[in-house]
């Protein structure tokens, strides 16, 4: 497995006053803002992404705090390694919170799991999300 952390995902209470926050009040600019969640890029080939909680909650499976849910994410180049992954994680002693799925969303595939201490990691193919040379992010509609 590729150690890598492309993805840090915060589940707000209010994506709106986030969005302002980060936004209006930090002066950070969106390389993505949907509805639905709001990419910055916050480093060479580092997104932090912000999205309400109640949507994170549903897409984990499970009930998650407001304060203190977050996750990590670790993008892949193909669902195949999303399931080596997740099965390496339940072989460690992972919480395999949701099972490798199609992730209608980006277009995708992805799972969830807690590490020991209950940390969440998402591994992700995300078709659509490639880092350029100089660490840029490109999000963008899957290749046809």
């Amino acid at each position: 497995m590729q150690q890598s952390i492309r993805v840090i995902s915060l589940g707000v209470a209010d994506l709106k006053r986030s969005r302002s926050f980060y936004t209006d009040g930090l002066g950070w600019s969106a390389l993505l803002d949907v509805d639905e969640i709001v990419f910055y890029q916050a480093g060479f080939g580092l997104l932090f992404a912000i999205w309400p909680l109640e949507d994170m909650t549903t897409d984990v499976g499970s009930t998650l705090q407001p304060g203190s849910s977050f996750s990590l994410g670790h993008n892949v180049d193909s669902p195949q390694e999303v399931d080596q992954i997740v099965n390496l994680a339940r072989e460690a002693g992972a919480t395999v919170l949701k099972e490798p799925q199609d992730a209608p969303l980006f277009g995708g595939y992805h799972a969830y799991f807690a590490d020991p201490d209950g940390y969440l990691w998402d591994i992700v193919y995300n078709p659509g999300l490639s880092v350029a040379d100089d660490g840029t992010v490109s999000l963008g509609a899957p290749d046809a």
